[in-house]
């Protein structure tokens, strides 16, 4: 059994330890078990992760994040980045995760699409840690929404890091260094530098930013190899 293996049966067995909110009708619905955790698509080699909230029901689906509306326009946007040319055939979209890394905050679907507590976040913390610190071997995230975004606050001082996040006119131009740290199953201790580049969740939902995400996103990804 490979580590990666060992650590989403350790997911697993920790969501099957207490209950929590999981929208278990989606994945009866996919004809999957709701405590599988759908931990990353991708390449492990990749130098960038993209790093989103949650999962949603066409994550579910596919057992793979980053694959909905919102997904999808972050796929078009590295294939563009890559290619300089758009594309909306699957197959290419698809394609280009062999260049980069998909995860979440929390590795399974909350009901109603509503963003998991921090009780829920700190439980899973520790397997996120280890995907990312210890299985990944890039050193460059780009986070989709503030949640995504806050999730590394303990990685650095916190001052910077709000000093950072408070900055609205140039916090989506910017990048802040963190040092991510994990601990294996046998309690040996990892550290890894780490730059996090945010940008808004590019969600139909939000108004503000949803036109503007493409642009953004191939702004981020000129400042990096990939």
């Amino acid at each position: 059994m490979s580590n990666l293996e060992e650590l989403k049966k350790a997911i697993q067995a920790e969501a099957q330890s207490a209950e929590f909110p999981i929208d278990v009708p989606v994945y009866e619905s996919a004809k999957k078990d709701p405590t599988m955790p759908i931990l990353y698509y991708g390449n492990l080699k990749s130098n960038v992760c993209f790093f989103g909230r949650d999962l949603g029901r066409d994550e579910v689906m596919a057992g793979q994040p980053l694959i909905g509306a919102s997904g999808t326009l972050v796929r078009q946007g590295f294939y563009r980045a890559m290619y300089k040319e758009n594309t909306n055939d699957r197959e290419k979209l698809m394609a280009v995760c062999d260049r980069l890394l998909l995860t979440n905050t929390v590795p399974y679907k909350p009901p109603e699409n509503k963003a998991y507590g921090v009780r829920v976040k700190r439980r899973f913390r520790p397997f996120v840690e280890q995907l990312l610190t210890i299985h990944w071997q890039g050193n460059h995230i780009i986070t989709l929404g503030t949640e995504a975004f806050k999730w590394f606050e303990p990685y650095t001082d916190k001052e910077e890091f709000n000093q950072f996040w408070a900055d609205k006119d140039h916090r989506y131009e910017k990048s802040i260094q963190v040092t991510l740290t994990a601990t294996d199953n046998e309690g040996k201790s990892f550290q890894k530098q780490t730059l996090i580049s945010p940008l808004p969740h590019p969600s139909p939902l939000n108004q503000r930013y949803y036109r503007l995400f493409p642009a953004m996103l191939q702004a981020r990804l000129a400042q990096l190899e990939f």
